[in-house]
């Protein structure tokens, strides 16, 4: 079985994402390929694709416009296959912020009518290294409005791993009916 993993990733953490999300399905049997949906690549291989996991990460309120192009793109496809979309923000790290975290993901999926099989809101990472000033206020007095976070730590990931590498294996049994 193969597993194509496609992830669109502005700061990183996604593309982290997507290749801890392929070595747990390389560890679980499945042969896969990756592919950066925001690398402009035009042919994508379907052949022998059983399964497809998309994780792409939410920034100013939207999913990358070139992942959502992939995902409209490809819908044939993707729908003649077993689907999980990872939507990736900093809202899914927070209870109070899961209802948003919903939002992006639903608002991916009425553009680009797509429809997971199962899909999971995972928590993103902050990388304060790479913001200027600005940036650092957004996060700061927006994006973790009231939340405890020092902006001087240099990166600070909210990702649950055990519950992503959890929700894949689950995903990628063949007597999975998601």
């Amino acid at each position: 079985m193969t597993v194509l993993i496609v992830f669109g990733s502005v700061e990183g953490q996604t593309k982290k994402i997507a290749t801890f999300v392929e070595r747990v399905a390389r560890d679980n049997g499945a042969s896969t390929c990756l592919v950066d949906s925001l690398d402009g690549r035009e042919a994508v291989p379907f052949d022998n694709v059983a399964s497809v996991i998309l994780a792409a990460s939410v920034h100013e309120r939207r999913h990358p416009a070139r992942f959502e192009a992939y995902v409209a793109a490809h819908e044939k496809e993707l729908d003649a296959r077993r689907t999980m979309f990872l939507s990736v923000s900093l809202s899914a790290a927070f209870p109070e912020g899961k209802e948003d975290a919903q939002d992006y993901a639903d608002e991916l999926k009425m553009r680009t009518e797509f429809d997971p099989d199962c899909e999971l809101l995972v928590a993103g990472a902050v990388r304060t290294r790479n913001y200027d000033y600005y940036a650092t206020q957004v996060l700061r007095h927006v994006v973790l409005r009231g939340r405890n976070f020092d902006p001087s730590v240099q990166e600070y990931e909210f990702t649950d791993w055990d519950e992503l590498e959890n929700a894949v294996i689950e995903f990628l049994k063949p007597d999975c009916n998601p």
